[in-house]
């Protein structure tokens, strides 16, 4: 892991510095434009089912996609791919104010878009992750693998802070028209790199993208230690880390508040997430990681059902700032146990799946919840969810000695 003085270490390459700061900018534009669409979706229907069709939208391609996204950006240039990818984003942003502005706005053509823009991400994701090893020395890897973690959780604090009060002040069409040109600019900035060929594009496969998807799983199944995280960080995804995908019906109805108390709630989950994920980029070591990751899904668990559970506002903001912090100590650690032990040849592949289960297994989660919310309400759901997950949180504490030994030994 990286101490402090690695993540400066960082920041001293020119590489790290245009990549990082593209993207900062991207993803702080995807989470000023994910607050306006769950908002303008609300705002179309007042349904939590539609808003959870939304979020499922933006989260599902990636249960087809990613495996054969891993596979392609284990054989095609990673910087192009990328780009490509991020100029779809960009593209749907675009269509989505035409259409807000001109009053043709349907909740369908919402889902159509979203679907759009997450089948880009899911394509996007596994390319920009593969080109982090060719950023930095060797030696400053575990800080670069950390530094990206950060800067997403920076975007998330930052996005929604700023989201939230120009859709108080001026509608949903800037915040989507400011990601349109984020993604443009992190586009552009791809250009500006200077990386290995050998980081760009790996040594091609002999099989079909098909073949190599498949193998991409089987080495994942039958890795003692990479199934077993996979399968727990699955389950947290599903069962709780879609509750933050349905965050207007919570606002509107359980509390009772409008545009800005869903910017106070999205910017406190943000800002504690920076917190978990500074601690665990400073912890300094890689032994004892398995043990973090573990701990921090039991006590996301926790948080969660107090956030589900009650009516007071306040208390509403400390349990999502719980749930922010837990989610990201929780994700950076096991995606840096990935890094850690995945054979090389291996990585686009397993880190693919690592993005299908932090991207579709909320999608999932939210369209169950917002399915089963307009039977039995909002809490009893999430409630029943959380008793799962500690059940699996029990299960797999159990084995934390084996999956640690296979995680952590590289």
């Amino acid at each position: 892991m990286a101490s402090l003085a690695a993540v400066g270490g960082v920041l001293k390459q020119r590489n790290a510095r245009i990549f990082y700061s593209g993207s900062v900018v991207c993803w702080t534009g995807s989470w000023i434009q994910r607050i306006a669409t769950d908002w303008l979706a609300w705002e179309l229907t007042h349904s939590v089912l539609w808003v959870a069709v939304i979020a499922f939208c933006n989260l599902v391609p990636s249960v087809i996609i990613s495996p054969i996204a891993g596979a392609v950006a284990d054989r095609m240039d990673r910087v192009h791919l990328t780009m490509v990818s991020q100029f779809i984003a960009a593209g749907q942003a675009a269509i989505l104010v035409v259409l807000v502005l001109t009053g043709t706005i349907r909740i369908e053509f919402m889902a159509i878009l979203t679907a759009c823009n997450g089948a880009a991400e899911t394509f996007a994701q596994p390319a920009r992750q593969c080109l982090i090893p060719g950023l930095v020395p060797r030696q400053f890897l575990p800080g670069a693998v950390a530094l990206n973690s950060l800067t997403y959780n920076l975007a998330r604090f930052i996005g929604p802070a700023i989201s939230g009060p120009m859709i108080a002040a001026w509608g949903v069409v800037p915040s989507i028209a400011v990601n349109c040109l984020a993604f443009l600019y992190a586009s552009f900035s791809m250009y500006m790199l200077e990386l290995d060929p050998a980081i760009r594009r790996s040594q091609r496969s002999t099989g079909s993208v098909l073949h190599d998807a498949i193998e991409g799983v089987r080495y994942v199944a039958s890795h003692r230690g990479i199934g077993p995280i996979m399968l727990f960080a699955a389950t947290m995804g599903m069962l709780l880390r879609s509750v933050p995908e349905m965050l207007p019906p919570y606002v509107a109805e359980l509390f009772g508040r409008g545009a800005e108390g869903l910017a106070t709630l999205a910017s406190a989950m943000g800002c504690a997430a920076l917190v978990g994920g500074t601690y665990i980029a400073v912890r300094g070591q890689v032994r004892g990681l398995t043990r973090v990751a573990l701990t921090a899904g039991g006590c996301l668990a926790i948080a969660t059902a107090g956030f589900a559970a009650t009516r007071s506002f306040p208390f509403a903001v400390v349990c999502i700032a719980a749930m922010g912090a837990m989610t990201t100590m929780h994700g950076i650690s096991i995606q840096t146990l990935l890094q850690n032990s995945c054979s090389p040849s291996m990585v686009g592949r397993v880190l693919s799946l690592w993005g299908m289960i932090t991207r579709a297994a909320p999608a999932m989660g939210a369209l169950m919840y917002g399915a089963t919310s307009e039977l039995i309400g909002l809490q009893i759901p999430v409630l029943v969810g959380t008793v799962l997950c500690l059940g699996m949180f029990a299960y797999t504490w159990r084995k934390r000695a084996s999956i640690s030994a296979a995680l952590e030994g590289g």
